[in-house]
């Protein structure tokens, strides 16, 4: 029986900025279970990264964690210092961020970054330590790992670094993975290889992993859950299968028509109009609504409603209207 490793709730970071603060993530509660993949998704600027930032504690000033519980296994870590943070990151919790330089340090040879990942959380030699380091370089496909481990970040690819920092997010065997676009710069071959292994490491660990991503072509073959992002907030949420095949959310409706699968060869791309808003002080309304084609008038006086059917939910007013005609 699986039971939930993290808990997300009522989650808010803002940045300063000068004419208002920056609503980045604007009351977002998720949950994950043990062994079980979570996809994030949503357009660029809708705060899914950052709400990965923040459950790792790396959000720096001028952003800043306003309220909100972030609990790993019943534990608040919201509210840890900086040294206690270190204690559990890459252990417990990792994070594979988008561009690997901000991983990786330019002017360190390989070794000596996945030798120091290692010995940071586990008690062994240094020679231990760079056989492991060689077996986790192989494991996301690089060749030749006993060579390339005395190279330098510079001397590798962008897809090649992605793989060394996909490594090093995996050599602790984390309870919780948070990808933040980590297969963007790679090929479909590796792409697949590393999906293949973050499935055996949430079935076989049990590690619950947040997967950051835009191609729900990825997520629909490899998370459980999806998670819908829109303006900082959660619009949608339910089985992957569900959201997949019955959208409830008009955006969620639009991201799916604009995928090339869903559209005749030859033929022009179904568009989402409009462009997503600024997220700057307090807002009003269905931040959608000025996109949205079944926009009424209340959907741009009050914030829509939650409506929760079972383990599936949806921000709309009009939510469940459309699941009853459906």
């Amino acid at each position: 029986m699986t039971s939930t490793l993290l808990q997300v709730r009522d989650l808010k970071t803002y940045f300063a900025a000068k004419r208002a603060e920056v609503r980045a993530v604007d009351g977002v509660s998720f949950s994950v279970d043990e062994g079980q993949v979570l996809g994030l998704v949503g357009e660029s600027g809708s705060g899914k990264s950052v709400t990965g930032y923040s459950i790792m504690g790396l959000v720096d000033s001028p952003g800043r964690l306003v309220s909100g519980s972030v609990k790993i296994g019943g534990r608040e870590i919201s509210k840890l210092t900086e040294r206690e943070w270190r204690s559990i990151r890459g252990r417990e919790i990792a994070m594979i961020f988008q561009e690997p330089m901000l991983t990786l340090n330019p002017v360190l040879r390989i070794d000596t970054q996945i030798i120091e990942a290692i010995q940071a959380h586990a008690d062994v030699s240094r020679q231990r330590a760079r056989e492991w380091a060689a077996e986790a370089l192989a494991g996301v496909g690089i060749p030749s790992p006993e060579e390339r481990l005395s190279a330098y970040p510079h001397q590798f690819s962008g897809g090649m670094r992605q793989r060394v920092a996909i490594a090093i997010a995996l050599l602790h065997k984390p309870k919780l993975l948070i990808a933040d676009e980590p297969t963007t710069a790679l090929d479909v071959t590796i792409q697949g290889q590393i999906l293949a292994q973050v499935q055996t490491l949430a079935l076989e660990m049990k590690t619950a992993v947040i997967w950051i991503t835009h191609d729900l072509s990825v997520v629909s073959g490899l998370a459980q859950r999806i998670a819908v992002m829109y303006a900082g907030r959660i619009v949608e949420e339910g089985a992957t299968v569900d959201v997949l095949t019955t959208p409830a959310h008009p955006y969620t409706q639009g991201l799916l028509r604009s995928l090339p699968s869903q559209n005749e060869p030859g033929a022009s791309l179904t568009q989402i109009p409009g462009a997503p808003p600024r997220l700057f002080g307090e807002r009003t309304g269905c931040a959608f609504a000025p996109r949205c084609g079944v926009a009424q008038p209340i959907c741009l006086e009050r914030d829509p409603i939650e409506v929760a059917n079972g383990t599936r939910s949806t921000q709309c007013h009009f939510a469940l209207h459309r699941e009853a005609a459906a």
